[in-house]
């Protein structure tokens, strides 16, 4: 089923969810393919074209973005881009407030769950055309990311994350606990999450004098709400067979049996002491503090929070997310993507284009941005050079998680019907509702918000 486009402006906010979350005129100009210009093409890049770029950052990811952009407009001296960058949250705000007056700018680096809350709603520009001009999209990771039920691809990735099992190798040693790897399923987490959590008085769950509410050291850290949507409770749930929305990502499909099941296993969990449930996370302020201090064995977690371990000192190494029941496996992916301002005009586009491009193609660039350790290149040949030089830890987990990755059923609304599942299932998790309840309660809150959106 096709979905709807929404081309009113942002008249409203958009997605108010506190984790997740710039188009000047201007008119066509020829790709710069690295060829030797032809007397037509030297004239027309003569013309200089100002464009207006916009991305999220930190101080070192804005400090190599600027470096790069320097590069490419010394070998692209027609062009020249301007940028506005800020802080993620920070950014999206002034950039939903940018889109609905209509002064957005011309390209900008979208987070990848906000690619179709961008072009559902009429502010992107389809790019399959030029994509297919320029690009070999086996080339690269994520491209079908991006596309949209009629073929239209609305990005062209920046930036991978992938989910994966991060474990803390210190406390399996402790423990003499064997290492998680590829033929773990999630009942052997279990069993080694029992024998990693340790109460006050120094005992594991599988005593029974264990105390479980007096836990010092947690087997492993499943997050509910509100970033189990990568780190918890969506891919243990899409592991058991289960999910939130159906293929047409318009109907909600969370009261099934394969959702109960994987549910009910987290919940186990949180009651048994050996997964932190909602509360206790609470008590610890900052969500991922229990793995980054030290205190939690396990953590379902994507490929940039490699920097914050490092920085912590910890010990860790990655194994693939493990196999539900019948062996299926399913790692979470975020695409980050480039895309174009619907507002762009022809000569805005085509320059606009030619950035992309060379981000994409451009080996040493892709380098450079992988040497900050903020997501895995684009481009399968430098993923894997980057990821098989990395000797610290288990890198090639990455590249294989690739092999059964999948979206986190982004569409307009995901933030919206992310926040109304994650209110309905905070009592579930926190050991006040039970599962059947709170998967019903979700199902309908999630469906009242695909309809406002979908159905209007």
């Amino acid at each position: 089923m096709k979905r709807k486009r929404r081309l009113s402006l942002f008249s409203s906010a958009l997605l108010s969810a506190a984790l997740l979350l710039s188009a000047c005129s201007g008119s066509g100009q020829q790709a710069n393919t690295g060829e030797q210009p032809s007397a037509t093409n030297n004239q027309t890049k003569t013309e200089q074209i100002e464009l207006k770029m916009g991305y999220y950052s930190d101080p070192p990811t804005q400090k190599k973005m600027e470096e790069l952009l320097a590069k490419f407009m010394a070998k692209n001296p027609h062009i020249k881009i301007t940028t506005e960058t800020g802080p993620h949250a920070q950014f999206f705000q002034k950039l939903n407030t940018q889109i609905a007056g209509g002064n957005a700018p011309d390209l900008w680096l979208s987070d990848g769950v906000k690619v179709f809350e961008f072009a559902e709603r009429g502010a992107l520009k389809d790019l399959k055309d030029l994509i297919d001009k320029d690009l070999n999209k086996d080339d690269y990771y994520g491209m079908d990311a991006n596309k949209g039920p009629g073929g239209e691809i609305w990005g062209v990735p920046q930036g991978v994350q992938i989910g994966v099992l991060y474990y803390n190798k210190a406390l399996f040693d402790k423990a003499g606990v064997k290492y998680p790897d590829a033929t773990w399923t999630w009942d052997q987490v279990k069993e080694a999450a029992e024998l990693l959590t340790i109460d006050a008085s120094g005992k594991n769950a599988k005593d029974p004098a264990f105390d479980a509410t007096k836990v010092s050291e947690y087997g492993f850290t499943i997050f509910s709400s509100p970033v189990g949507v990568s780190r918890g409770w969506f891919p243990l749930m899409k592991t058991f067979g289960g999910g939130v929305l159906d293929q047409s990502l318009q109907k909600a499909v969370l009261d099934t049996p394969e959702n109960k099941q994987a549910v009910e296993w987290m919940v186990d969990g949180m009651k048994k002491g050996i997964f932190p449930d909602p509360v206790d996370l609470q008590s610890f302020q900052d969500p991922f503090k229990p793995f980054l201090s030290g205190v939690s064995g396990m953590q379902i977690d994507i490929y940039a929070a490699r920097v914050k371990m490092r920085e912590s000192g910890l010990n860790f190494d990655v194994a693939p997310l493990p196999a539900g029941p019948g062996g299926k496996r399913f790692a979470p992916s975020i695409v980050n993507s480039w895309v174009i301002s619907k507002k762009a005009d022809d000569k805005k586009t085509q320059a606009a284009w030619e950035w992309i491009k060379y981000w994409a193609t451009d080996d040493e660039a892709q380098r450079e941005w992988a040497s900050l350790g903020e997501a895995i290149p684009v481009k399968k040949k430098v993923a894997e050079e980057v990821l098989n030089s990395d000797t610290s830890l288990n890198a090639k987990v990455y590249l294989d998680s690739m092999e059964f990755a999948g979206s986190l059923d982004a569409n307009a609304v995901f933030g919206e019907w992310r926040k109304a599942f994650d209110e309905q299932m905070f009592p579930v998790f926190s050991g006040e509702a039970s599962v059947e309840q709170g998967l019903k309660n979700a199902n309908a809150a999630v469906q009242k918000v695909l309809d406002e959106f979908y159905k209007k």
